[in-house]
């Protein structure tokens, strides 16, 4: 009855200077103000929630605190709610279900009129030389898988053969370079462990190498020979790259360690924006050991990129709808049979990606080890990464 009283008395006020006077937070020019004590009780209803039922109702507000332009939803801020981190957002979206899907959508074939323009859009978009490709016909590839798996001709690439190590694939240098402190730049300035990355050692009887002294750091258990260095090189694989990925080296892999984990993206964007990014994706780690000692070879996963097949392994599934976060997959290549485990020829086919992801190489080599790269540079397969 006062408030009608009021608002009788002050009859040449303007609603907005009655709501001044009864509610000053309500509005502000620019933003968006709530009646804080109503805000108050509903935030102590949501801490009193589940863990899961607090992330789905705090979700959308956070989607929308990052979208709306003048921080519309900032003073909410003021009452005790948080959003939540955009790195944390970001890892709530469900990239396995959705690299998944699109595997599905790949698979799908296209009728023989439509080819040629989702090709060629395609081509358009990410800068795609058909020019190489083995079969430049757009009509021959029934599906987009197959035309983002296509091969190219055999004198497209020619394999470097006066350096001890090549790229494996085409790509961007993201980083290279002796691994320090036992930590690797996926990005110059962002790091990650590189046991975290390989995981433990693997069992010495799978090793063709000596065994490390277990007082060792694990950068040491892998430095197998006196007066050698770890090194350490990362390529970017854009979607309009080749997917195909190839031996660098002379090399025996006897070992297969699979990471099943998230699928986020590697651009390098994204690389300097969440830590160990390359330690929470799926990967498939491949060590041996080639002439100067440990050798290995890590195809990370990432969004649509559902698929990392290896041509001689059969039992490799990656994707799967189920996993144990932190867990991991061995398999031994070392057999009764085959004593030496799966000898690679430089240049040799190795394996390929369903979109655009990263390889990254960790190998030993004495100190005199030059990288002929350039942080940033383009890279083709076959060309020279380093040599002694």
């Amino acid at each position: 009855m006062q408030v009608t009283g009021s608002m009788r008395s002050t009859g040449s006020e303007s609603w907005r200077s009655w709501a001044w006077r009864f509610h000053p937070n309500l509005l502000v020019p620019g933003r968006l103000h709530f009646p804080q004590l109503a805000l108050r009780r509903r935030l102590g209803q949501l801490s009193c929630m589940s863990r899961p039922a607090l992330k789905l109702r705090s979700w959308p507000l956070t989607v929308l605190y990052y979208l709306l332009p003048f921080g519309a939803l900032r003073p909410l801020s003021r009452v005790g709610w948080r959003p939540v981190s955009r790195v944390a957002l970001y890892k709530s979206v469900p990239t396995r279900l959705l690299s998944r899907a699109w595997g599905r959508l790949n698979q799908v074939e296209l009728p023989h009129w439509l080819r040629r323009p989702v090709y060629s859009l395609y081509i358009w978009t990410f800068g795609v030389n058909m020019k190489e490709a083995a079969v430049e016909d757009l009509h021959h590839y029934r599906n987009l898988s197959e035309f983002f798996r296509r091969k190219l001709k055999p004198q497209a690439r020619p394999v470097c053969g006066l350096h001890s190590v090549i790229s494996p694939s085409d790509g961007k240098i993201l980083n290279f370079g002796q691994v320090k402190n036992c930590e690797v730049e996926q990005v110059k300035g962002v790091t990650y462990s590189l046991e975290s990355f390989l995981g433990p050692r693997i069992s010495t009887e799978d090793l063709p190498f000596p065994p490390a002294t277990p007082c060792s750091s694990f950068r040491n258990q892998l430095v197998t020979r006196e007066g050698n260095e770890l090194y350490h090189c990362v390529i970017y694989l854009a979607p309009g790259d080749y997917h195909c990925f190839h031996s660098p080296t002379d090399w025996t892999v006897s070992h297969r360690r699979h990471f099943p984990g998230s699928l986020m993206s590697v651009n390098p964007g994204m690389a300097r924006w969440i830590k160990e990014l390359f330690c929470h994706n799926e990967r498939v780690v491949l060590t041996g050991d080639w002439k100067h000692g440990f050798f290995s070879l890590t195809a990370v996963g990432a969004t649509n990129v559902g698929s990392i097949r290896i041509y001689f392994d059969r039992d490799l599934h990656t994707n799967s709808p189920r996993y144990s976060k932190g867990s991991y997959n061995d398999f031994s290549f070392v057999t009764h049979a085959n004593k030496e485990g799966i000898p690679m020829r430089k240049g040799e086919h190795l394996g390929e990606f369903n979109l655009g992801s990263t390889i990254v190489l960790i190998f030993e080599a004495p100190k005199d080890f030059n990288f002929k790269l350039k942080a940033g540079q383009k890279i083709r397969f076959g060309e020279a990464l380093g040599s002694l």
